[in-house]
């Protein structure tokens, strides 16, 4: 992370309340950048307020898919760098609730990118996919030639966030890159249907950790320190390598675990001997899932700092804090 790149410069975070969001708003104020937020809901013990973030960035109130809201943001704040992070981010909601989730997700994404085109001061825009925009796929990993087939809501609304970015992009010439990654895990995640976060509120309150699937489905898990300051390295790189544009990234730490290994990993470093309620309900998920990162470590020079277990205790570190 440059701070010699970042100083004094106008950066907008849609989704900034989020996990990821949290965290790279932090790794931003470090860096010296002016972060302007974008906020539709406060969140109680939200990880950006936790960090004191809330009160040393611009924050603006209201819906990435507020077309005005967005244009006006840009222009007025003379944006250089768009991190657009905002999305309905939880598979179970988007099988309950499929439309406030691709009107969030896909309708958001071409609002801030039709936005960006109308602003000539934006230079960057690191668009957030995901894994699950390659839909379910037979050979893996994924890598970025992997065809994107989404299938069910979350994954087609991720598909379609996909494929608009790469099309103004080349429509346009609307210098965007897609970041795509697994699963985010990490201290402020507030969403406890997730097996990190759940597991881990379980295991302090001393109840068994559920595990809504069956167990077996193999997940490529991401500590999200590592993600977000993988966006601001692409963001760095593409500042001084045109070439980048349109292109989309995997970031990985390229390893394959399964939801009740990954549980029994967090028993373990937790000391608990509690044992997992595998309650078998999940539906509309994928199988098996990972990606290469090979395309990110060879154009981007980008490598992960963190391994599993000790993300999983700064993470631990961070709820037993937080419910303490």
């Amino acid at each position: 992370m440059s701070r010699s790149h970042w100083l004094d410069r106008p950066v907008l975070v849609t989704g900034c309340t989020g996990l990821l969001g949290s965290w790279m708003v932090a790794d931003l104020v470090e860096a010296g950048a002016r972060v302007i937020g974008l906020i539709r809901d406060r969140v109680a013990g939200s990880n950006l307020d936790r960090l004191g973030m809330t009160g040393r960035i611009d924050v603006v109130t209201g819906e990435v898919q507020d077309q005005q809201l967005m244009e006006r943001v840009m222009g007025e704040y003379e944006v250089v760098t768009v991190f657009h992070l905002a999305a309905q981010t939880i598979v179970g909601v988007a099988n309950r609730n499929p439309l406030s989730t691709f009107d969030t997700n896909i309708r958001g994404t071409w609002t801030v990118l039709e936005a960006a085109r109308r602003s000539p001061a934006v230079k960057q825009i690191v668009v957030a996919s995901s894994d699950k925009a390659y839909g379910d796929q037979e050979q893996l990993p994924y890598s970025e030639e992997t065809a994107l087939e989404g299938r069910h809501p979350y994954d087609v609304s991720k598909s379609c966030t996909d494929l608009i970015s790469l099309a103004y992009a080349e429509t346009y010439g609307l210098p965007v890159c897609v970041t795509r990654c697994g699963n985010f895990y990490g201290g402020g995640d507030l969403n406890w249907n997730r097996i990190v976060p759940g597991t881990i509120r379980s295991i302090l309150r001393g109840q068994r950790p559920i595990i809504r699937s069956d167990g077996t489905f193999i997940r490529d898990y991401f500590y999200v320190k590592d993600g977000s300051r993988a966006y601001l390295h692409l963001a760095e790189k593409m500042a001084t390598d045109a070439g980048l544009q349109g292109q989309a990234f995997n970031f990985s730490n390229e390893l394959q675990i399964d939801v009740l290994a990954l549980t029994r990993r967090v028993l373990g470093l937790m000391g608990s001997s509690l044992e997992p309620d595998i309650r078998n309900e999940a539906s509309n998920e994928i199988v098996h899932q990972y990606l290469s990162a090979r395309k990110a470590r060879e154009l981007l020079d980008w490598t992960p700092s963190w391994e599993l277990d000790t993300a999983l205790k700064e993470t631990i570190a961070w709820y037993e804090e937080f419910l303490n």
